[in-house]
């Protein structure tokens, strides 16, 4: 199925106003120019997204790890919830990446019916980067749509971007998630068998499978939040190789407070709050069991005071 026909297949059947971009982790910086369209779509045109479901970078350049703050099913719903009426997934491919930005304009303009365009201040679309604002405008003014840009979102002097929020999270700094991002970082993912060890130490824990190109915290002790069947548990969670057993997989381990029940299958949420301490070897059992006492402590003690 070509570009066109996909967006031809997924159009809302009335004149559009329309965005285009990857829109990695739904951040603040997105929300503003979601906002945007929204409000120049008003009553008379539908507010409309084009998102890619991979990053154009790795296909540009073959063999970029790709790590991204949500999967595209998350992606999906969270620019629904800004009040964006149709959301449209392309794979970005060597053939979209050769299609020029008069096409991919005419495109836009025949499959979507599309009245406006809204880009970001640094956005070019089509091969070569070609498709500019003034170069979307010229295009415009000959098939009948505006082009506008729209300024970045600047929170304490710097600019919002996803790749800020990427670096935050991987060095463990979640608390500026919420600022960032307009919400807490949030991972989910099915509960899986793992070498029930943690139950043995008297900690069962939930290990979960992640998505391999979601981008997780760095390793170390998290207070989060387990989101098990729509409700929300207070929950200690370790990422990481665990050292002390000599392993090297790294992994996303939770430990749900006050909860007992089945958790084998589920697909369940983890909300992170706050990083309360690093990776670390311990030298035996005990001083490992006494620490984890100690951060099941911590967390509650954050989450508490986080409510």
């Amino acid at each position: 199925m070509s570009y066109r026909q996909r967006l031809a297949a997924s159009a809302p059947g009335k004149e559009t106003v329309v965005t285009i971009g990857v829109f990695d982790g739904v951040h603040q910086g997105h929300r503003h120019l979601l906002r945007q369209v929204i409000e120049l779509a008003g009553d008379q045109y539908v507010p409309t997204v084009v998102t890619f479901s991979n990053r154009p970078i790795t296909v540009l350049r073959p063999g970029t790890e790709p790590s991204y703050l949500t999967t595209l099913e998350q992606r999906i719903d969270l620019i629904k919830e800004q009040g964006i009426l149709t959301v449209i997934s392309l794979e970005f491919t060597l053939e979209l990446a050769q299609v020029t930005a008069a096409d991919f304009a005419s495109g836009l303009s025949e499959s979507l019916m599309m009245k406006g365009l809204v880009v970001g201040p640094d956005s070019a679309i089509g091969k070569d980067r070609q498709g500019d604002l003034v170069f979307m405008q010229q295009q415009g003014e000959q098939l009948g749509f505006w082009a506008r840009s729209v300024d970045t979102l600047e929170i304490e002097g710097q600019p919002v971007k996803s790749r800020r929020i990427r670096e935050a999270v991987a060095s463990g700094n979640l608390e500026v998630c919420p600022g960032l991002l307009g919400r807490n970082h949030t991972l989910s993912g099915v509960v899986v068998v793992g070498d029930q060890r943690g139950r043995t130490l008297g900690f069962p824990t939930a290990n979960i499978n992640v998505d391999p190109q979601v981008l997780l915290p760095g390793d170390g002790i998290y207070a989060t939040w387990a989101i098990i069947d729509g409700e929300r548990h207070q929950a200690a969670t370790s990422i990481g190789i665990r050292p002390t057993f000599g392993l090297s997989q790294r992994l996303v381990e939770v430990f749900v407070m006050d909860f007992n029940a089945d958790l084998y299958g589920k697909t369940i949420g983890v909300e992170f709050i706050k990083k309360v301490r690093d990776q670390e070897r311990f030298d035996g059992l005990d001083a490992l069991i006494k620490q984890i006492h100690q951060d099941v402590d911590d967390c509650r003690l954050v989450l508490v005071e986080s409510a």
